[in-house]
């Protein structure tokens, strides 16, 4: 449960990532309101996850998780920039974040 609580904790990364672009230097009270809320929120479930698990892995992966996220979001619906430098940097990204799962005892 503690992964998955984790997972959760880092789709929340993502979106307050993206709130916080949307909310334009948090001058637009919609996006700011929502970043601040899953900004919470995904704290609070990090925090929760870090119960069980080791601090370094579970940082790593909520922090890889919101990176990997924002930047694909970024490139499928923000037309951000998609060069093959980028998305290998991503693939490596992701295959550190399962290793990290894949070698983490709890």
């Amino acid at each position: 449960m503690p992964w998955v609580i984790l997972f959760v904790a880092g789709l929340l990364e993502m979106v307050w990532a993206l709130m916080l672009k949307q909310s334009d230097g948090l001058t637009k009270p919609a996006p700011t309101i929502v970043f601040f809320i899953s900004l919470a929120i995904s704290m609070f479930l990090l925090a929760q996850a870090l119960k069980s698990l080791p601090v370094g892995t579970a940082y790593a992966v909520w922090t890889g998780i919101g990176a990997a996220g924002t930047a694909i979001v970024g490139m499928i619906w923000l037309g951000e920039s998609r060069e093959v430098l980028k998305l290998v940097s991503l693939v490596m990204l992701i295959g550190g974040i399962v290793g990290l799962r894949l070698t983490s005892s709890s």
